[in-house]
């Protein structure tokens, strides 16, 4: 029996209420964000940020790691019909028994007070203590089988509460991505208005007192804290955006190029990769009027392919014979050591002359995952061909495009 009021779980706040609270709670947030911070971060890491803040972790019991105790209590019999209680008005209490079951959970504790959208009448009934489930049985003449049963049921109920849950959460936690992402172009459209408002006016702009020059993380209310990405508070200055239309025809004519090699491959047999280079940059100038030249100087080195128009970089490019994953490192470090901070498109063309291109293609991208420059990939247009997102290596929030384009070649190419 249970003394007091019993700890009914999940029956404190419904389901709709919560997802709507997150919501809302993660626009207002998102619109009172610093507007610099906001504009000097990718929209991708703080869409991340504020996915991993809101979502809800519905707990999983430990239940290989349950414990029990017992004592001895005072057992309040008034209401039992089995008792002559001369006033069942008062409590009558007689010694008994009270035990104490321990679950272990992994997951947000406050989940247990959300009410799923599919419940029952009478929800189960335990005590959260810090993260774990504390059930109470008392009685006065408890068997181990009785106390067991009530254990299994008890935990039963919990179980799938819990997976009622699970499946609430999981439509809120897919859709907070996209929300961030939609909230946080949102506010930069508006930040960026303003800006460019303010700017034509001629006038400098006035620096606010309470501009923030560090940022701590806010308290938040999971057990482990996901932090905003770092970012500079100073005023953000908008950047020309190189066409992502020029990077993908280069791409295009490169990957034709390379595709002819492949068809016709005596006529490329004894080219050495300076050789290689030179027919991609032919073809290249006859899509970019002379803009694409071979080793020139960049940043702190040479490039292999660079493509300019207008004065800007729109293509960085490296051609290298594939020699395993210990050599594409090193050409990714070569190229992200060639790309100044205005520089955003580049990419690795990779040519094999050994027997098992799979097995090239297949060591690609654990090998890029491994770079501590790299962010995400963004996706892989074909076979052998893979897009990934990297940060400089001056700056954690300038983000570049790193296109890896894999070719076989013949043998006779070294």
């Amino acid at each position: 029996m249970y003394r007091g009021e019993p700890n009914f779980l999940f029956s404190k706040v419904g389901w709709f209420s919560v997802r709507d609270r997150q919501m809302d709670t993660m626009s207002k947030e998102i619109n009172g964000y610093y507007g610099n911070k906001l504009l000097n971060t990718p929209v991708d890491d703080l869409a991340s940020y504020f996915e991993q803040k809101y979502r809800i972790d519905v707990p999983a019991l430990r239940e290989n790691e349950i414990l029990a105790d017992q004592h001895e209590s005072q057992i309040d019999v008034s209401h039992d019909p089995r008792r002559y209680i001369g006033d069942r008005g008062q409590p009558f209490f007689v010694a008994g028994t009270e035990v104490e079951i321990t679950i272990p959970f992994d997951g947000e504790a406050g989940a247990f007070n959300i009410r799923p959208t599919r419940f029952t009448s009478s929800p189960p009934i335990a005590e959260v203590r810090g993260s774990a489930l504390v059930l109470s049985i008392r009685g006065t003449e408890l068997t181990a089988e009785d106390v067991r049963s009530r254990i299994d049921r008890t935990i039963s109920e919990i179980n799938n509460y819990l997976q009622n849950l699970r499946r609430d959460a999981a439509e809120l936690n897919g859709g907070l991505l996209d929300a961030a992402h939609t909230a946080i172009e949102r506010r930069r459209d508006k930040l960026l208005k303003n800006q460019n408002l303010v700017s034509a006016l001629g006038f400098p702009l006035k620096e606010r007192a309470d501009a923030p020059r560090t940022y701590s993380a806010p308290d938040v209310r999971r057990r482990i804290q996901p932090h905003p990405p770092e970012a500079s508070s100073a005023p953000y200055k908008p950047e020309p955006e190189l066409d992502q239309g020029h990077y993908g025809h280069i791409l295009g004519v490169v990957e034709n190029m390379a595709h002819v090699m492949e068809r016709s491959p005596s006529a490329f047999s004894h080219m050495d990769e300076e050789a290689l280079r030179s027919h991609f940059l032919v073809q290249l100038n006859g899509h970019f009027e002379g803009a694409a030249t071979g080793e020139t100087f960049n940043y702190s080195g040479k490039t292999d392919i660079l493509v300019r128009v207008e004065d800007k970089n729109i293509f960085i490019g490296e051609c290298k014979f594939w020699g395993g994953p210990k050599k594409l490192t090193e050409t990714i470090d070569q190229i992200l050591s060639y790309s100044a901070w205005r520089d955003t498109k580049v990419a690795i063309l990779i040519f094999n002359k050994n027997k098992n291109f799979s097995a090239v293609l297949e060591a690609i991208t654990p090998t890029v995952e491994t770079h501590p420059n790299y962010k995400r990939i963004v996706n892989q247009d074909s076979e052998s061909r893979f897009r990934y997102v990297f940060s400089h290596k001056d700056d954690a929030n300038r983000e570049l495009t790193l296109t890896i384009l894999a070719f076989d070649v013949p043998r006779q190419l070294s």
